[in-house]
């Protein structure tokens, strides 16, 4: 099912383009290169079009955002739409402030999206126009749960007929939702949300699974998830053993993307898919 979408990324090596935050920037970059595919990161506006043009596929992280890489961002998506690539759209935060929600809700606007990937709070804030951000992390009110699971599915496919884009949404379950199915993960660990930048590594290799696979973007992005959180899983195990910690863990788990194959992939995927 998901095999195919990790042996096509290592073969492929697909070339991203990523405009993303400078905190977690260095983490993008290595776990493109740790999963198959190939990083490039440019956010001046006099250059990303044409970094665009040779890419295959573009992550907009908007976690640090500043005026100059708004009209970088507008730039490159705009590019990237016109070539046909897969863009992805990372609404880190959204909801906090004034210029993340308005930034983010004027992508959408002008710039067609194949996944969209956040926390419910920020894919909530999105939708809706407002929300229960907190920073970058999601409120727990907004948490999903299986009581409330059909009700999250139907609002992601909503989400997902309105903008054309893949809907995204991460947690302690996962959720990846278009119009027609959903894909249910229970992948990962809880140690992840103790690393900076777990989300935005995944926005980053999610890219590369959509450029690689252009021709199955929902499972492409279902198995993105998977394999993040397999790794999660994983890396816990081996920081135990370790007896390490946060740093240890945050090497592990880009050792654990790394040495990720096409069988641990398959075997260890726990999904189920629902009709959305």
């Amino acid at each position: 099912m998901f095999s195919e979408m990790l042996k096509n990324v290592r073969e492929r090596v697909p070339l991203v383009h990523c405009i993303t935050n400078y905190v977690t920037v260095n983490d993008c970059a290595n776990i493109l290169l740790a999963c198959g595919g190939s990083p490039i990161m440019a956010d001046d506006e006099q250059e990303v079009e044409e970094i665009t043009s040779v890419c295959g596929g573009l992550t907009i992280n908007i976690g640090t955002l500043n005026s100059r890489t708004v009209k970088s961002m507008m730039l490159a998506g705009k590019r990237a739409n016109v070539l046909g690539h897969p863009v992805l759209l990372d609404p880190v935060g959204v909801g906090a402030s004034t210029l993340r929600t308005e930034t983010a809700v004027k992508l959408l606007e002008n710039v067609r999206f194949t996944a969209v990937r956040g926390n419910i709070s920020e894919i909530k804030t999105l939708a809706l126009g407002s929300g229960n951000t907190k920073g970058v992390d999601a409120d727990m009110a907004d948490a999903v749960t299986e009581e409330n699971m059909d009700r999250v599915i139907a609002f992601a496919r909503e989400f997902s007929e309105k903008t054309g884009a893949i809907t995204v949404i991460t947690g302690a379950v996962d959720l990846v939702v278009d119009g027609k199915q959903a894909y249910v993960i229970q992948n990962g660990h809880p140690m992840m949300s103790k690393v900076t930048g777990t989300g935005c590594m995944l926005s980053a290799m999610m890219s590369a699974y959509l450029t690689a696979n252009q021709d199955a973007p929902l499972r492409a992005a279902a198995a993105a998830v998977c394999a993040m959180g397999i790794a999660g899983e994983r890396a816990y195990d081996r920081m135990l053993a370790f007896h390490g910690g946060s740093g240890s863990y945050r090497m592990f788990l880009m050792d654990e993307i790394s040495n990720l194959d096409e069988e641990i992939l398959e075997q260890g995927a726990r999904y189920e898919i629902r009709e959305s």
